[in-house]
């Protein structure tokens, strides 16, 4: 697979695994452009402009949209960090949410966000910091008011200063134990010293240190002051409003902010010591985790984003299909995963990353697999350049830009202000899809860096034998480096897998049909049949878009009767996606995807994108459905991949297991971790064949058809599935899940959790699942949300993750209180929320008609947010027939409930649920309480929640 940068475009495959590496990687040219060039499919209006501060911005006007959205990326990160304050660029992005001149308090950006519908966040990376923030549109000018105040006229107040710096050391202690981190720690140990990306980024009590001999307001404003400039900061604002009132709105404020003429800081050193290459560096997972990455440097390509040489050389390394490096591992029972693109670009250089995931017998093996990645380059340098090659990534890029669908505007704002660090204003919306010429010299140049004497390897697997390993400073984290030689690097790979590769041939599913079919989009799906087959068909062509989505859900008993059962089903449907990978991947590059995936009741098909060849893909994936091919080796690796994963759960967060715990006891269908790393161990390969054949002896199909497609269409498709899969199915009725009721009272499960944190989650539950008890915890939930996070983290600082949410299963309304703590015990984390519960009753009781009026417009707000790409309409149809609403109406009943609930209905509801806890269930780590196998017995035997 074709990897690139987490900022994909959303779009379809070609731009998530052939082009959208290169979201990142920009130009640095200035221009006055006022309208950049946009795909013909998009209908927004753009405008970029730069404030007389040097601010640059891009204004987008979406007459449509409901909701509003901004984002300001400054052009420092952790890369910024002063050597003597690790840290302290991502300290500074906690600070500036907390309090500006205007507006003093620390949490009123939050709480004025949060009580209009919307959401923020920020993120700190290397070369950049993004905030951003969603809001109801029409509250677009006062929030870019609070926005702007951070970045001109922030306080950095003390208290808060030595307070916050404890919830990035909670946000550090949080994750110590995450394989993420820690192999993080272990690639900047091993890169250059001289690089700042060797330095700790995120922060701690130690690198923040906040004493009378090292003060740590004074240094965070003169890094305020030194860096952050506006000349250095692009910002993206959407909304509803025209392009003269965005443009209104944006000068009127951020105008305010600084421009001392600063530069971004250069990182000319090299990320790696090339004379100690080759080398590989061998770290310790806590998980069951074999990661294989190859890491050449190579030049920065931000210049080269209009040709993509990174591009067409990752699309060929990490292709998946019939004789791929990928493919040729994946055969012989060596490799799960693949991908392929740039790792890190810091403007001056660059590295070109091949990520493997192994399997055991692959980690075994790993220095056979190293000469072979080599046989395979030298495979791509000499046969792999070619204008037939790029004339089609040339031809799927400019499709996927003609019939491009926008992302909700926060995701939009936050691609905008990114890429506006360096894109010239122009080529921003077209960038990511550009690929002006072929360029096989730029090809070439970087094929001639990923040799073997210009690589670092780094091998990530758990309890590797390690002699005198070092550790890393703050995750500790064993690691060592060793000396590779080149020569034994270009030696020959077995002869057998070196026979087996060969490039990519013409892709087979490259649309040639694009047009729309006639009709108006239907309301809602009809049905079209009473047989059998439940057959929903809409046609919808809104976006102007020949895509369609097409879902199948193959409904049965077999899966749901234990845990082994559930098992038998993950290794079947691990078969049949096994077996059609590499057949199936050019049709994903070729903006065509598909999902095969066990659920509650039985496994669902869902293939979507252009219409053209999509019937193509659905013929051979139904082909594999009725008849999966299962092996021996496929069926040995499946089975450990899945023990490593349930063995693994028990290394997860704390709140990861509090929850999941509480979704697995409660949920019908649903059994243990235990239970199934029981099953997983004691499972055949012959019995996954007899259950394969019996699977489908008892149905209940249902098929949607969404999108570009005609009735005739659905029916054709109803009448294959029928002879392909269904031929000798018998037909029944497979019921919905249900989520169990809590006894009365609250019940304290405790688990054993190996990690420092404590972890804790109240989950407290509702009375029935009808639309007003559903309204009421909603509405709870919007109200309480910012106060409970402000409480609890900002001013008890109690953690770093914390949080109040709907814990909403399978319409079983609920409220989730989640806390995850490095310091505090379990009693601790209980009492502060009571004392919490207990104090904001009063400000319920005296919540205003206006307030209460606010919150129910967000939450209207959320609950009817605007669908603005084909799948988002395709997957809430999907649910409303799984859950038997064939109205297709439950957001407008949700909505009428929500306006009909009184102040009244909020205090009996809070009373119940929250004060008294009258059906709750506390999952803690650590404490005391009963044993999770004792709490499951309890909840199994309990009714389900219903209606009434």
């Amino acid at each position: 697979m074709h990897t690139s940068s987490p900022m994909n475009t959303p779009v379809q495959m070609l731009a998530a695994t052939t082009l959208a590496l290169f979201f990142l990687l920009f130009s640095s040219l200035s221009t006055a452009s006022q309208t950049p060039d946009k795909s013909p499919n998009d209908n927004n209006e753009y405008r970029f402009i730069e404030l007389d501060n040097g601010l640059r911005a891009m204004l987008v006007s979406d007459k449509q949209a409901e909701k509003a959205a901004a984002s300001m990326n400054v052009a420092v990160g952790s890369g910024d960090d002063p050597q003597e304050r690790e840290g302290l660029a991502h300290f500074l992005e906690h600070m500036l949410f907390l309090g500006t001149e205007k507006y003093p308090e620390s949490g009123e950006y939050q709480q004025f966000i949060k009580s209009h519908g919307g959401s923020h966040n920020a993120f700190t990376a290397f070369r950049n910091t993004n905030y951003f923030f969603d809001i109801q549109a029409g509250y677009l000018e006062p929030a870019l008011d609070r926005f702007a105040q951070q970045f001109a006229a922030p306080l950095f107040t003390a208290e808060l200063v030595d307070r916050e710096r404890n919830a990035v050391h909670s946000e550090f202690s949080a994750k110590q134990k995450e394989d993420g981190r820690r192999f993080y720690s272990v690639k900047k140990a091993a890169s250059n010293p001289e690089h700042a990306f060797h330095q700790f980024a995120v922060g701690n009590l130690t690198t923040l240190e906040n004493t009378d001999s090292n003060p740590l307001r004074p240094d965070l404003i003169k890094f305020w002051e030194n860096r952050y400039s506006a000349n250095l900061m692009t910002l993206a604002v959407y909304g509803p409003q025209s392009l003269d009132t965005l443009e209104s709105m944006v000068r009127s404020r951020f105008d305010a902010i600084d421009n001392r003429n600063l530069e971004p800081r250069e990182h000319s050193a090299p990320l790696l010591n090339t004379s100690d290459l080759p080398a590989k560096v061998t770290a310790e997972a806590l998980k069951d985790v074999r990661r294989l990455t190859l890491s050449f440097p190579i030049p920065s390509q931000h210049a080269n984003y209009r040709t993509k040489p990174a591009s067409y050389v990752a699309n060929l390394l990490g292709h998946e299909g019939p004789g791929s490096l990928f493919n040729v591992l994946k055969k012989n029972g060596l490799a799960d995963s693949l991908s392929a693109g740039i790792g890190m670009d810091t403007g001056e250089n660059a590295t070109l990353d091949i990520t493997i995931a192994l399997t055991p017998e692959g980690l075994a093996r790993h220095e056979e697999i190293l000469p072979l990645i080599f046989s395979y380059i030298d495979i791509i340098s000499e046969q792999g350049i070619s204008r037939d090659r790029f004339e089609e990534m040339q031809q799927l890029a400019r499709i996927d830009f003609r019939f491009r669908e926008q992302s909700e505007p926060m995701h939009e704002v936050m691609r905008l202000s990114s890429q506006l660090q360096d894109y010239p204003a122009d080529d921003i919306l077209s960038a990511p899809w550009l690929m002006e010429r072929y360029a096989p010299e730029q090809y070439r140049d970087i094929l001639s860096r990923l040799t073997p004497d210009n690589m670092m390897a780094y091998l990530l697997a758990p309890q590797p034998e390690l002699e005198n390993p070092a550790l890393t400073q703050w995750y500790e984290t064993p690691w060592q480096i060793e000396p590779l030689n080149a020569e034994d690097l270009r030696a020959s790979a077995p002869e057998p897998l070196v026979s087996s590769l060969r490039l990519p041939a013409p892709n087979p599913f490259v649309p040639e049909n694009l047009t729309m079919v006639p009709g108006d989009t239907m309301n809602k799906p009809e049905r079209l049949s009473d047989n059998d087959m439940a057959v929903w068909v809409a046609r919808d062509t809104r976006f102007n878009t020949p895509r369609a989505n097409v879902f199948l859900s193959l409904r049965t008993p077999a899966v749901r009767v234990s845990a082994r059962s559930h098992v038998l089903t993950q290794l079947l449907v691990d078969s049949i996606n096994n077996n059609l990978n590499a057949w199936a991947y050019s049709a994903r590059l070729a903006g065509l995807d598909y999902r095969i995936y066990p659920h509650l009741r039985g496994i669902t098909v869902r293939v979507g994108g252009y219409n053209d060849k999509l019937h193509t893909l659905m013929n051979r994936i139904l082909m594999q459905v009725a008849a999966p091919d299962i092996t021996r080796q496929r069926f040995d690796i499946a089975r450990q991949n899945m023990i490593d994963s349930l063995q693994n759960k028990a290394k997860d967060r704390p709140v990861q297991q509090t929850s999941e715990f509480i979704q697995t006891a409660l949920l019908e269908d649903t059994w243990s971790t235990e239970d199934k790393l029981k099953a997983a161990k004691e499972v055949t390969l012959e019995e996954l064949k007899s259950f394969s054949k019996a699977l489908l002896s008892e149905v209940d199909p249902v098929l949607l058809a969404h999108g570009n497609i005609t009735q005739a269409y659905a029916l054709n498709l109803a009448r294959q599935i029928d002879a392909i899969v269904l031929g000798q199915s018998d037909f029944v009725t497979v019921e919905r899940s249900h989520v169990r009721k809590l006894p009365t009272g609250e019940m304290q499960v405790s688990l054993n959790v190996d990690h420092p944190d404590t972890g804790y989650t109240l989950y407290a539950q509702g009375e029935n699942t009808r639309f007003a008890e559903r309204a009421r915890f909603r509405l709870l939930a919007q109200i309480i949300s910012s106060p409970f996070y402000q409480n609890i983290r900002t001013t008890r600082q109690l953690g770093y993750i914390v949080y109040a949410t709907p814990f909403e299963m399978l319409e079983t309304p609920a409220l989730g209180f989640v806390v995850q703590s490095p310091s505090a015990s379990v009693s601790d984390i209980d009492q502060a929320i009571r004392e919490f519960a207990t104090g904001f009753e009063t400000t319920l009781n005296n919540l205003s008609e206006e307030r209460l009026e606010r919150e129910k417009q967000a939450v209207i707000s959320n609950i009817m947010e605007q669908e603005r790409q084909l799948g988002d309409i395709s997957g809430r149809y999907w649910r409303e027939i799984d859950r038997g609403a064939t109205d297709f109406d439950s957001r407008e009943k949700l909505v009428k409930a929500v306006e009909a609930t009184t102040l009244e209905d909020l205090q009996a509801t809070y009373s119940s649920a929250v004060l008294n806890r009258e059906h709750a269930l506390r999952a803690v780590t650590g404490g005391k309480g009963m044993s999770a196998d004792k709490a499951r017995e309890r909840l199994l035997q309990q009714p389900p929640v219903t209606a009434k």
